[in-house]
């Protein structure tokens, strides 16, 4: 499910420029706001009664604590999780999980949703999804509690202090332009494709500035055509090279946007976080940092409708070797990689002060040795709440 943008989402954060502010990041420990699509989903999706972009079943969640899906589209945690955890916050509860009496919105929150896009008609045909668009109305909810709870100027200043990680863009291409049955990929050429995303992006972070968003991270396209569900759809395995080249020319063009953004918006510190060489370095080099696949999925569902990681996959006895856990999304260890990766470019660059956060929750390594086959099924989903806005 939506994903491949996955490891789009990769990244949901980089680095490279996004001034926490002092307040932030030496005093306590952030406010998160995580906006995304499948690579950054902790659950939201599970409340959307008509959506078909959902892992609430085995075998995903097996290495998350207590070993019950959740509703991450991947065998552990996100990235976004394990980022939490070194700013020393648990990992932000899915928006559709809150009352909006409740004081939990005044901490962070995580909007994302399996299939969105930046474009509202990416990932129709998954029914029921938050679309960027979406998300940022469930904010503006979320920010009219706060002031009803603490008054507007108290809520002003957490909101501009926060971190905005964003995550959105893959789907736009693997379940959207790249699909022969959606219409934008007739529609457009790809350089009409990418000024109607950008177009799109500059209304959307204009909009969530205005709502009092300044430092936002936003995270650049993964080498999409390197994903197991893409590179078996070239002739011999390999990587989709022009998939990978709309990848990079999507993330110059963001890289520029943003800058103009920064430029135009005063006191905004937007920032293009580097996914693309931060995958593709695991994907070329899985040796290097302890993996020894990362051409093709954990479940073996590369070929499959779908791709995800059905009660009926063949799982692979040891995830921590897997750069890819099913067909778009990474695994619990390949996000415990990259997290560290990003947070330590966010270090020295001077965006984080190490050793000023609280880093208490440290990353949990995935059980190689518990054996899954022949189980067919885990133990009951843990209940989640049932609350709705």
């Amino acid at each position: 499910s939506s994903t491949a943008a996955a490891i789009a989402v990769l990244a949901l954060a980089a680095v490279a420029g996004v001034a926490l502010g002092t307040t932030a990041a030496t005093k306590k420990a952030p406010v998160i706001y995580i906006f995304g699509d499948s690579m950054s989903d902790v659950g939201n999706n599970n409340y959307l009664l008509l959506s078909i972009a959902k892992c609430n079943y085995p075998w995903y969640g097996i290495d998350y604590e207590g070993g019950y899906p959740t509703g991450r589209f991947t065998n552990g945690r996100t990235i976004g999780d394990i980022m939490a955890a070194k700013f020393g916050v648990p990992p932000p509860p899915p928006f559709l999980s809150l009352y909006m009496t409740d004081d939990e919105v005044l901490s962070g929150v995580n909007f994302a949703s399996g299939g969105a896009g930046l474009l509202n008609e990416t990932g129709i045909y998954f029914v029921e999804y938050l679309s960027f668009d979406n998300q940022i109305s469930y904010f503006e909810q979320i920010k009219n509690a706060m002031i009803g709870k603490i008054g507007k100027k108290a809520a002003e200043e957490v909101v501009n202090g926060a971190i905005f990680q964003i995550g959105l863009g893959s789907n736009d291409y693997v379940n959207n332009f790249l699909r022969p049955f959606m219409a934008d990929g007739f529609v457009y050429t790809h350089d009409q494709f990418i000024g109607l995303l950008m177009d799109t992006i500059d209304q959307q972070l204009t909009r969530l500035y205005h709502l009092g968003a300044r430092n936002v991270w936003f995270t650049g396209l993964a080498p999409l055509g390197c994903i197991p569900s893409q590179r078996v759809l070239s002739d011999n395995g390999e990587c989709l090279e022009d998939v990978n080249a709309y990848a990079l020319q999507f993330n110059a063009a963001a890289k520029d946007l943003l800058d103009r953004l920064n430029a135009k918006l005063p006191g905004a510190r937007m920032s293009l976080a580097d996914c693309y060489s931060v995958v593709m370095e695991l994907i070329e080099h899985p040796k290097k940092y302890g993996f020894t696949t990362s051409h093709t999925s954990c479940c073996d569902v590369d070929t499959s409708v779908g791709g995800l990681c059905l009660p009926t996959a063949d799982v692979c006895d040891d995830r921590s070797q897997f750069v890819f856990w099913d067909a778009y999304h990474t695994s619990d260890a390949a996000n415990q990689v990259i997290a560290g990766r990003l947070y330590a470019d966010m270090v020295s660059a001077g965006d984080v002060q190490q050793g000023n956060t609280t880093t208490t929750s440290a990353p949990r390594t995935a059980p190689a040795a518990r054996s899954v086959h022949g189980n067919g099924t885990t133990s009951a989903p843990r209940a989640s709440p049932a609350a709705r806005p």
